[in-house]
């Protein structure tokens, strides 16, 4: 049981080191002044000084596992995107930014998970990460 814990944790890791990788160039392309112009929400630090960049910075990515009952593609990861700000996101901002994640991860999730033939597919009205999500 152990074993497959441990599986369970590298696999999920290495999907966040892919996301930490997403985070960290959406970052640096807001303090380049490409993309938004909002400003981070006032309890988070600046990108890139705590220890999980989910936490600091403007951006916020990641996703979640979903058995996906009631979904039209089943289990997956349902992926998270957002910007952290108290000010209003325009839906087109917020759209945009959904759609560079999405561009991103399907480029970096062939490299980070070789044969596994994962996709980045709308499910509903947000995006999932659907596939082969065996622990191999």
């Amino acid at each position: 049981m152990r074993e497959d814990l441990n599986r369970v944790e590298r696999w999920e890791g290495r999907l966040k080191a892919v996301f930490d990788e997403i985070d960290a160039e959406l970052e640096e392309n807001a303090a380049l002044g490409k993309g938004v112009g909002y400003r981070r929400h006032p309890v988070r630090l600046p990108a890139g000084v705590t220890s999980n960049p989910e936490d600091d910075g403007l951006f916020e990515v990641g996703a979640s596992f979903t058995a996906g009952i009631g979904s039209e593609r089943g289990p997956g990861y349902v992926v998270t995107a957002r910007i952290a700000t108290l000010e209003d996101v325009e839906p087109g901002v917020q759209e945009r930014l959904e759609e560079e994640v999405v561009r991103m991860l399907r480029e970096k999730l062939p490299e980070a998970f070789s044969g596994k033939g994962l996709e980045v597919v709308r499910d509903g009205g947000g995006w999932k990460i659907v596939g082969d999500l065996g622990l191999d």
